[in-house]
């Protein structure tokens, strides 16, 4: 899913939509082949009745996997906004001339600065990078030396670990949606229903040959465009898709100012 979640929209959109659509295309027309018309024809009533039910099923799995991959990606832009929020908050109670304050501003700077230039890469990898881990253990190290050096405002000093905490667990939260959202069984539900959905049009009988292949393609084309809109943004830091860093830019950009 990785690799698929990583390709252009052009190549997604050729694999998982085009190749399966001109395969489920050829069906109807094998299968007649082998059956005649009459045949087919003959359990075209039980068979729609049949296929209504398998339908239903299928759609229900496949609209509440786009539901739930949809809010996990959410999940993954407001774990990226909450970091750059709580850096924000923890910059602006640094302000000062201390030395201790400057120290813990210029670590808060590399870190974001870390961040950005390879925390993203390795994520579309589904990887972290150790440099943004260690720029963060330098980041609590300087902290934690502020507060000791001046214990004398405890609300503070309280409110710089919770800013702290909110963004090592917001980092926590990215770095673990990069790894994928949809588990492999899921996978398996989802294109094995999708491949047994499509086939079941070509046990239908029409009288027509041609109309039943455009109508198989066209039930094709809207089960395999279900499934690349998830599989586009099961990993929310990968492909074309994917969620930015312009949050932690933009207080990036205004530390520097």
């Amino acid at each position: 899913m990785l690799f698929l979640s990583g390709l252009p929209v052009a190549g997604a959109v050729f694999l998982l939509v085009i190749v399966p659509t001109l395969l489920a295309m050829c069906g109807p027309i094998i299968v007649r082949r082998f059956f005649s018309h009459a045949h087919l024809a003959a359990n075209n009533e039980i068979a729609g009745f049949k296929f209504a039910t398998v339908g239903v099923i299928y759609a229900v799995l496949l609209a509440f996997a786009v539901i739930v991959v949809w809010e996990k990606f959410s999940d993954a832009e407001g774990a990226v906004i909450q970091e750059a929020g709580a850096a924000a908050t923890l910059y602006r109670l640094l302000a000062g001339p201390e030395p201790e304050k400057a120290a813990t501003r210029a670590a808060l700077d590399n870190y974001l600065g870390v961040t950005i230039d390879q925390d993203w890469p390795q994520m579309a990898a589904e990887k972290e990078s150790r440099n943004a881990r260690l720029a963060l253990d330098t980041l609590y190290s300087v902290t934690l030396r502020l507060i000791d050096s001046d214990p004398g405002r405890p609300s503070v000093n309280i409110e710089l670990l919770r800013q702290l905490d909110t963004i090592t667990q917001a980092r926590r939260a990215r770095l673990h949606l990069a790894t994928g959202i949809v588990p492999t069984i899921v996978w398996l539900v989802l294109f094995s229903g999708a491949i047994l959905t499509v086939s079941f049009t070509f046990f239908f009988g029409t009288k027509h040959l041609a109309a039943q292949v455009v109508m198989t393609g066209i039930l094709s084309l809207l089960v395999f465009m279900g499934l690349l809109s998830i599989v586009s943004i099961d990993h929310p830091f990968t492909g074309p898709s994917f969620v930015g860093s312009e949050p932690l830019q933009a207080v990036l950009e205004d530390l520097s100012r």
